[in-house]
């Protein structure tokens, strides 16, 4: 009796290989921090530069950049964008390891949302950025942010592009430019960033609002 062929044991329809055997596999990350810390590590160490360098080229401290090349804080879209100029490399680069496929949808689940640092989180406010844009220049940033102690700080931003909030809960008064605004859940607001604009007063707490921001081609790259 004829041996059979190996491959006529197989399923049918199913190849001899369900994937290419020398395909090299591309390691990614699944945490947000954690590769983008190795990223900025390991463009900063092909500069030859040490932590202390970048420090003294971005203007930041020795101990954020340790904390963001270790994955133990989250950056904000500026701060990443000033490293990434420092090293001669677009921001998109820094989030090239992560895991989400620059052509495929970002589902962000329910509390998953990158939290980043920004004027007014230690007052209370919290941003958590509800997308991370791949391409090589920042196109649009959506956060969710919420605030639950009616400091008397309230930060003040200036930025280029258009902005529009969205009130989901609580009410507050909103600054933007010499006029101010009450914003109540289901309310919009939009504006010119470059107008000088943040929270006045905070009228019921906690509030939590959609912030979207669409930047101009080349202004936050």
């Amino acid at each position: 009796m004829a041996k059979a062929d190996e491959t006529s044991l197989l399923p049918r329809g199913k190849p001899a290989f369900s994937q290419d055997p020398h395909r090299v596999r591309e390691i990614t990350e699944r945490n947000l921090e954690a590769a983008i810390g190795r990223e900025v590590r390991s463009f900063r160490r092909q500069q030859g530069m040490t932590v202390a360098d970048l420090a003294a080229v971005t203007g930041l401290s020795i101990g954020m950049l340790s904390k963001i090349e270790n994955g133990q804080t989250s950056a904000g879209m500026d701060t990443l964008g000033r490293i990434a100029r420092a090293l001669g490399v677009s921001m998109s680069m820094l989030f090239s390891k992560y895991d989400v496929a620059s052509s495929a949808a970002q589902h962000i689940k329910r509390g998953a949302g990158m939290e980043v640092v920004r004027r007014g989180t230690k007052s209370g406010h919290t941003y958590h950025l509800l997308a991370y844009d791949q391409g090589p220049v920042k196109l649009f940033e959506p956060f969710l942010i919420t605030m639950t102690d009616d400091t008397e700080q309230y930060p003040t931003f200036q930025h280029p592009g258009t902005e529009l909030l969205y009130m989901l809960e609580g009410v507050i008064e909103y600054r933007c430019g010499q006029s101010t605004y009450v914003l109540e859940p289901g309310d919009a607001l939009t504006f010119q960033g470059e107008v000088p604009h943040g929270p006045h007063r905070l009228l019921q707490c906690p509030i939590r609002f959609l912030s979207f921001t669409v930047y101009p081609r080349g202004a936050a790259e």
